[in-house]
């Protein structure tokens, strides 16, 4: 189970509190912080939708971007062992372990589609 809810093109955090017995969230990948809540389930998909209505307005309006930008690179932190091997199998590939990673992810997010 993933703690996200979509509208358009936003993701959203989920979360509950008990204390207050409220859902509450913010939006994902953005570059502000817009956060939304709703007492019911329907009520936070709702207030999602509100906020990320307003937001994009808002950024249309001032001419700034909705979305984060992204430069294509990354860091991406794995135990020795893993990356040795990544880099053995690239190596038995003929290719570059940024090649092979590369590949990795298109074929997960291919996958994670169907």
């Amino acid at each position: 189970m993933t703690d996200r809810i979509r509208y358009k093109e936003f993701i959203g955090s989920v979360h509950y509190s008990s204390e207050d017995e409220t859902f509450y969230g913010k939006i994902e990948g953005i570059n502000d912080l817009v956060t939304f809540e709703g007492s019911t389930v329907l009520k936070l998909k709702a207030a999602l939708k509100e906020a990320a209505n307003d937001y994009e307005a808002l950024c249309n309006e001032s001419g700034k971007a909705v979305f984060k930008s992204f430069k294509g690179s990354f860091n991406v932190r794995v135990n020795p062992e893993l990356h040795s091997k990544a880099f053995e199998q690239a190596l038995l590939e003929g290719k570059t372990l940024n090649q092979f990673i590369k590949e990795a992810i298109e074929q997960r997010l291919s996958t994670s589609r169907e």
